[in-house]
């Protein structure tokens, strides 16, 4: 499907960090360059809103990476880390994500969500009928299924060199 992307056009920009940075860790053992994907999503036009969904560790020492984001104009929402007694640990952002998205859908012309994670094609599918709906995220680890629902897929996989720092 042909997208329509115009200087005027309002876009909301939803990250889903742990699902990016581990796909650059371990498809590029490289870091992501934020900005760079900022740049791309935005692609000219009005940026309504760009949110990254983040986990605190328990080491706490992402203060560093918050306030990078935050200088690029991008919100961080943070949760901390679960750990359970079994020693099993979970980090998701999954339902606040999408809840940010359907709301904010009524005041965008482009929802562009950044992430693989095939759980997001309930959303897709849903946003679809407010909105039009992008997603970036790097191909070797996405969804085929979140590939073929969204308007357009960016893979971030076709030029790692503008959208990763460091790796091989």
């Amino acid at each position: 499907m042909s997208i329509i992307k115009h200087k005027e056009q309002r876009v909301g920009i939803f990250i889903d960090t742990q699902n990016l940075y581990h796909s650059a860790r371990n498809l590029y053992n490289a870091r992501v360059n934020f900005g760079a994907i900022l740049k791309e999503a935005v692609a000219g036009r009005r940026l309504v809103r760009a949110i990254a969904y983040v986990i605190t560790s328990e080491a706490g020492d992402e203060k560093a990476f918050f306030e990078a984001l935050n200088k690029m104009g991008i919100e961080t929402k943070t949760k901390d880390l679960q750990v359970f007694a079994s020693g099993a640990k979970k980090a998701d952002w999954d339902v606040g994500l999408a809840v940010d998205a359907v709301t904010m859908a009524p005041k965008l012309d482009a929802v562009v969500i950044v992430s693989g994670d095939g759980d997001f094609v309930p959303l897709v599918e849903y946003l679809q009928g407010h909105t039009q709906v992008e997603v970036m995220s790097f191909g070797k680890s996405t969804s085929m299924k979140l590939k073929e629902q969204t308007d357009s897929f960016i893979d971030l996989g076709e030029n790692p060199r503008k959208y990763l720092l460091g790796g091989r």
